[in-house]
């Protein structure tokens, strides 16, 4: 046996979900670059789950199940507000919520495969207001309730303001959504799969999910770019801060992934959308920051900036608090975990990879007092 750090070239599963090939990502063989322009992230979601776009009447009937399983229980409300509001992460508090929630549903234990469907709709549906409802209580106001008439992009940034949001918003969300919506065998997918391969619950599957998505390295990216902008302020403070970084053989958030080689695809449609989104409010210095940033880093380092570079300030340009950014990833990324989970049940063995062993042998064991 050969250990291969990190995994890299593993193949570890078959999946008819979506791909990374040749640079090229789909799902269930549709470019990113088509449903990025063309669907709504609920037509993204149904497409994951059942490997075919709706039509309009399937697209309609999904769309209501969602939307009347958005409201979460009192009592999980009521949790979110026990928090240490002044020190929790959204993350840990997404995380606890979500695992809390399961408790208050009756079919959290039922494996069978329409039980598991019907939780795979309340989770997707709750995500949003769990997030949602947790920014309201730290900031000092009452959760907004869902709306039922809304999307899920409308319907979120709705709850987190209260204030309908305008076709612009929404169309940006929209598509970060979709954009983010599934990514092969990512590090919360992969974390998935094991959980629910054990035969463990889909709350479970999640809570292990968001656990992975946490970090730095995987989801908390984008809210590092945009501290990142923050410290350096202007775009005349650019140049002199990034060749520092540079010099210092230092980590540049939001640029290079394990799986691209020439450029993450779903980075030039958020770049659009920053452009578009920064002029709208008047700050067009985030987006011309991020672009000279880019210039710098590509022609040094030949590193393209990833789906988080530009996602950073899409969502800031939204008036989303910057540690939301992560929690927003989840929202999305659950329709994959989902999707993977939902696949792992319906073909499982359980994943138990081996450890290539480098310690020391031959050890004999020497009684206490003569050690």
């Amino acid at each position: 046996m050969t250990a291969t750090k990190g995994l890299e070239g593993v193949v570890a599963a078959t999946t008819s979900i979506s791909s990374i090939i040749d640079d090229k990502l789909t799902y269930v063989g549709y470019d990113i670059d088509d449903l990025a322009e063309n669907a709504s992230f609920e037509e993204v979601v149904y497409l994951l789950w059942h490997r075919t776009l709706p039509n309009a009447v399937e697209l309609a009937d999904f769309t209501n199940q969602l939307a009347k399983n958005y409201s979460v229980p009192k009592e999980v409300i009521d949790h979110l507000k026990s928090y240490p509001i002044k020190q929790v992460h959204p993350m840990a508090a997404l995380r606890s919520a979500v695992s809390f929630l399961g408790l208050f549903d009756e079919e959290a234990d039922d494996q069978s495969e329409e039980a598991n469907y019907r939780k795979a709709i309340r989770l997707q549906a709750k995500m949003p207001t769990l997030v949602a409802a947790f920014s309201r209580i730290r900031e000092g106001y009452e959760p907004v309730e869902p709306r039922t008439d809304l999307g899920i992009a409308a319907n979120f940034l709705y709850m987190l303001k209260g204030v309908e949001p305008d076709a612009v918003a929404v169309e940006a969300f929209n598509k970060a959504l979709v954009l983010h919506a599934d990514h092969e065998l990512n590090a919360s997918t992969f974390t998935a799969r094991v959980c629910v391969a054990t035969l463990s619950d889909i709350y479970s599957g999640v809570t292990a999910a968001i656990g992975a998505l946490k970090g730095p390295l995987h989801g908390g990216a984008n809210e590092q770019v945009m501290r990142m902008l923050t410290e350096i302020g202007s775009v005349e403070n650019v140049e002199s801060y990034i060749q520092q970084k540079l010099d210092n053989k230092q980590k540049i958030m939001g640029f290079g992934h394990r799986v691209y080689r020439q450029g993450d695809p779903r980075a030039k449609h958020l770049r659009a959308m920053s452009e578009k989104l920064t002029k709208l409010t008047g700050e067009p210095k985030w987006y011309d920051m991020s672009v000279k940033i880019e210039a710098l880093v590509t022609k040094q380092k030949n590193i393209p900036p990833n789906v988080d570079f530009y996602s950073a300030s899409v969502y800031h340009s939204l008036g989303i608090a910057h540690d939301l950014f992560t929690p927003i990833f989840a929202v999305s990324r659950v329709s994959g975990w989902l999707a993977h989970i939902l696949e792992q049940y319906a073909n499982n063995r359980l994943i138990r990879p081996r450890a290539d062993y480098i310690g020391p042998g031959k050890q004999v064991y020497v009684k206490l007092e003569d050690r």
